[in-house]
């Protein structure tokens, strides 16, 4: 049996107005030294998001959305930031803000696959299940 990778992530989340503390979760991101991997997949159901507030700014809320898998491959795309380690470009992704978009606190885990891990947790903490949707 192969010894376990162990990786940290935390749920990127939407709060379209944050005095309000309502949020939607959008995306993962996942994180493991041992693994070489700092990876974010993001998933905006524009229509839950309306149901939170009406007159949000999709384009704007996509735009940054969009830099967090920029951020998490680094280089020169991802600005300033790209120069960063992969643990201090995790860190700074999942430090705790008052902002439209923010993510949970940070949990780890165990497993064979780091990206089979990521998409085991959007499909449970992002998609919406068949049975949410038929209620």
């Amino acid at each position: 049996m192969p010894a376990p990778i162990w990786y940290d992530y935390a749920i990127v989340r939407v709060v379209p107005r944050p005095e309000r503390e309502e949020f939607i979760n959008v995306g993962v991101i996942l994180s493991s030294v041992k693994a070489r991997i700092l990876e974010a997949r993001i998933e905006l159901d524009e229509a839950r998001l309306r149901t939170l507030d009406p007159t949000a700014d999709i384009e704007q809320i996509r735009a940054h959305l969009a830099a967090i898998p920029l951020i998490c491959a680094g280089g020169a795309a991802a600005g300033a930031l790209g120069k960063l380690s992969q643990r201090e470009r995790f860190h700074w992704l999942t430090a705790p803000r008052s902002a439209v978009i923010q993510t949970s606190s940070v949990h780890g885990g165990s497993c064979e696959d780091p990206l089979h891990a990521l998409e085991h947790l959007v499909q449970r903490m992002v998609r919406r299940s068949v049975a949410a949707q038929a209620g």
